[in-house]
């Protein structure tokens, strides 16, 4: 697998009292790895003092970006990709209830079995998870068996806030995306395996899941997941709206082109 590059996507969302630890820490973990690196900070909206506090840290592997309106996980991270130049891009979410320190191990994991994508998951024989709710345990469960049976993926969590992609999966996955805010994980996933990226595989992560109190996941999005989930399942096996034959149709966002981005 080539790495010339490896980008990381950080999505934020009023992150504003931890963003600078979260992206020093990120930065010095990949400071470490044999690797050329960027970090590009996407704020999905200019509602409070995320932007200017993640402006304030200094270094030149850090590039923050944003948006004035609130838009959703999914746009925030495909705006960051969009906007990437790495060979190899992941994303890691803002508020770090994932530990950086675990992102070159997914890496190698990466390069052993020459992955598309790799997936964090929480459920890997060698992750380690402290303070998981019950109540999230149970709807990650339950998720996870809906994805299984609708999508046929062969991983054991699709939600963890940490993948890593090949750069050509993007290129042919993106421009095919509709969900903005928190199902577009499993539409990402879903429709590289639909397009033949089948080398989709687990890697182990270390999740301190008391860190949720930075998290804006609530019962409103879990409904939202669920509608956006069938719906995925609806355009990728009925519509047939990812095929190429269907390409008039996809939505197509200047904003979210790859090909017109880097630079």
């Amino acid at each position: 697998m080539q790495l010339n590059l490896l980008s990381v996507i950080v999505p934020a969302y009023k992150q504003e009292r931890i963003i600078v630890k979260d992206l020093k820490n990120l930065d010095s973990v990949l400071s470490r790895f044999n690797c050329n690196y960027e970090i590009i900070c996407v704020v999905d909206g200019k509602l409070d003092k995320t932007f200017e506090r993640a402006k304030s840290v200094s270094s030149s592997r850090i590039k923050v970006i944003g948006y004035k309106e609130n838009r959703g996980k999914g746009y925030a991270v495909r705006y960051g990709m969009a906007r990437a130049k790495g060979d190899v891009v992941a994303f890691i979410d803002a508020g770090m209830d994932i530990n950086p320190s675990g992102l070159p191990m997914l890496i190698e994991h990466m390069k052993w079995y020459d992955s598309d994508v790799i997936v964090g998951s929480i459920r890997h024989s060698a992750s380690k998870v402290i303070g998981y709710p019950l109540k999230r345990r149970l709807f990650s469960v339950g998720y996870h068996l809906l994805t299984r049976l609708l999508f046929g993926l062969r991983i054991t969590d699709s939600q963890r806030g940490i993948k890593i992609f090949k750069r050509e999966v993007l290129e042919k996955v993106l421009p095919r995306m509709m969900v903005k805010k928190f199902a577009f994980d499993i539409e990402m996933l879903s429709v590289a395996y639909h397009l033949g990226f089948k080398k989709i595989h687990d890697g182990p992560v270390e999740m301190d899941a008391r860190k949720f109190k930075y998290s804006s996941i609530n019962h409103t999005t879990v409904i939202s997941m669920f509608i956006d989930t069938v719906a995925i399942f609806y355009r990728l096996n009925l519509l047939k709206y990812y095929s190429n034959k269907n390409k008039r149709r996809w939505i197509y966002d200047p904003d979210l082109d790859m090909n017109i981005n880097i630079g």
